[in-house]
């Protein structure tokens, strides 16, 4: 029963895993799966190695690479009020560097003027700069370089 030992070999692999996240063991608890279909099959010790050396080979070489880039990028959705940042209002209630009133996404938001020294106008178009609570900071689209 050497599919057994094999079952066993990548179930303590994917217990290990689980714990690291480095995507190394997984691979060989994968491997270790091929091997066991291997020795399943009937075939013998040496083919059973060589069937765990070229699964392991190809998921370290191939496989863990393309995924580890995957992990890196950064989500293409922004949500919640992520999203509203670089966004274009309008101003509602003129906006001072303490506080304002715009339209923005079709809801009313209480906004303060990014600069300090501004005081915009009702009626101006701004950019959302960031948000904080529930308070959207702003600067005018005519003052953007």
């Amino acid at each position: 029963m050497p599919w057994f030992v094999w079952l066993l070999a990548a179930a303590a692999l994917g217990v290990a895993e689980f714990f690291t996240l480095t995507l190394v063991l997984g691979l060989l608890a994968g491997a270790a799966l091929v091997a066991a279909v291997v020795a399943g099959v009937g075939v013998g010790l040496l083919g059973q190695l060589v069937a765990l050396a070229a699964a392991a080979a190809v998921g370290l070489v191939v496989i863990r690479p393309v995924a580890l880039r995957h992990m890196e990028q950064q989500p293409l959705v922004r949500d919640g009020s992520d999203a509203l940042i670089g966004r274009r209002a309008e101003v509602v209630q003129e906006v001072t560097a303490t506080r304002g009133l715009i339209k923005l996404s079709g809801e009313e938001w209480t906004a303060r003027a990014l600069d300090e020294s501004l005081v915009i106008p009702v009626g101006a178009w701004v950019d959302v700069m960031e948000i904080e609570g529930a308070t959207a900071i702003v600067y005018p689209r005519a003052l953007l370089p």
